[in-house]
Formats: C-alpha cells, structure tokens, sequence
C-alpha cells in the first residue's frame, strides 16, 4: 500500500497527524478533545479502533488536548521522551503504566514495516521533538513548533518525499496584531514559531530532487492567511529558482478539517 497520511488538523488551536502505511496507523498528537478527534477521524473514515498508538510532540495544549482520555479509554500505547512524560503526568491525568512508552529524542521504534524516528527541535516546551516516519523508501517528516531551522533540523529531514513544515505566522502581522509584546517576542524568538519567510528560506535549502510535496502547516489564525503563507513561501522559492529545478508542490492544511489522504507513492 504504501505511506499515507492525513492532517486532521493544523494551527494555534489544535493539532493532530494519522500516518497509515497499510499495517500500522499512528496519531501523532492529540490536540482536541476525545469527541472532536473521533469525529475527524470519522471523516477519513477512520475510528480510535483502527489506531495502534499515539506519538507526542510536546505537551502545550493545542497537541496533547484529548491525550490522557483517548489514551484511557481506548488503552491506546502512548509514547513521548522523559522530560515530556513529567508534563503530561502533570497535564493529562494519570496514564495506565502498561500504556506509557518511551521514546528518547533522537530514538527511534518499529510498528511492524512502519519506521518513526524523533529528533530534537526549538520551541518552548520540556524537550519538543519531531518525526519522520519511513515505509520501504518512503520518508515523510513532520516538523511543526519550530523556532528556527537548526543544522539538525535540516539533517533530519533532508530527501523527505514530503515534508510537511510550520509556516505560522506573518512576521508584520504579528507586529500590527492585538498581543501583549511579550508573548510577540516568544513567537519571534528561536524558541518561537517559524514564519513564513522563514519557512521559505529554509525549504530553498530542504527542497531536493526527491520532494514531491510541502504542506504549510501549524498557521496562527490571528497573525496569517492560508493564501498568504502559501504565496510567500511560493514567491521566496521561486525568487531563489527552486520550482524552476524541481517538481515540488505547495499544499495546504487546515483549521477547521482534514486535508485528503495523501498517499506518499503519488506525483
């Protein structure tokens, strides 16, 4: 069958990822709650009954939402490093023991033919972690959260088939916008979010031969624009001549609901 994947949701308000690689399915975050999840899912044609476990980026509210009560109820395995895990005994109620797995940064797991791997990131959580995921030659990354674009962020997820990438915020937009300048200065700072013009800059590097597509992930509703993060990015990656080289596609997430399945084979 192949890698899959559909973002049942994006942005400041709620976050959750299914990968399917026809044997295994994972959630990767739980950023609503239990009745809001089960109904996304159910609009890909899913259930909680069809996953198989539950990975975790970091523990802000927007990816762990729904975590302790579908982990509980539906005695979904959980996985997430130490220092992640001592916010969510904090923040999710408690976990049953038999569920509770870890994950170190930079380790990896193996469901069966499906392969996730996390790696550090930037942002102001106990210690925030992306993922890739790989299926036979199949590579798909997915790195939201971010700061900025470290060296090992780019290590990371070099020669994905499809990446998908926070572009969070227009940095102007952010300035004129109604938040105290504190929290602007959180999101601005390289424990922050990535902007769109950072998102561009750093894909004119990440961009190779091998990427199919990028999705435009984890927008602020109050500081962006779907239009606008896609044709910013667009114009920086055609400014530095990517799309004249290479076949990659811009591709959008959502707020409100699911992108389609997206099957990692698919030019």
């Amino acid at each position: 069958m192949g890698l899959r994947f559909t973002i049942l949701s994006s942005g400041s308000t709620g976050n959750a990822t299914v990968v399917d690689n026809g044997e295994t399915k994972v959630l990767l975050d739980a950023g609503f709650s239990g009745k809001k999840l089960e109904q996304l899912l159910t609009e890909r044609g899913m259930s909680f009954a069809d996953l198989d476990a539950v990975l975790v980026t970091h523990e802000h509210s927007d990816h762990i939402k729904g975590l302790g009560a579908i982990a509980r109820k539906h005695k979904l395995p959980v996985y997430a490093n130490e220092k992640t895990w001592e916010e969510l005994d904090r923040l999710c109620g408690a976990i049953p023991e038999e569920n509770r797995q870890v994950l170190d940064t930079g380790g990896a797991v193996d469901f069966g033919t499906l392969k996730v791997e996390s790696f550090g990131i930037s942002h102001d959580a106990a210690e925030p972690v992306a993922y890739n995921f790989y299926s036979g030659e199949e590579k798909l990354s997915v790195a939201t959260d971010l700061g900025y674009l470290s060296g090992k962020v780019k290590e990371s997820v070099e020669d994905a088939d499809v990446l998908v990438l926070e572009s969070n915020h227009d940095v102007g937009m952010l300035r004129m916008g109604s938040y105290p300048w504190n929290i602007k200065r959180r999101i601005l700072s390289d424990i922050g979010h990535l902007s769109n013009e950072a998102a561009g800059e750093g894909l004119c590097e990440l961009v190779s031969g091998k990427t199919k597509r990028v999705y435009l992930a984890h927008l602020s509703r109050n500081h962006n624009l779907t239009d606008l993060a896609r044709m910013t990015v667009g114009n920086i990656l055609e400014e530095n001549g990517v799309f004249e080289n290479l076949p990659v596609k811009l591709k959008d997430t959502y707020f409100d609901r699911p992108t389609e399945w997206d099957r990692l084979e698919e030019e």
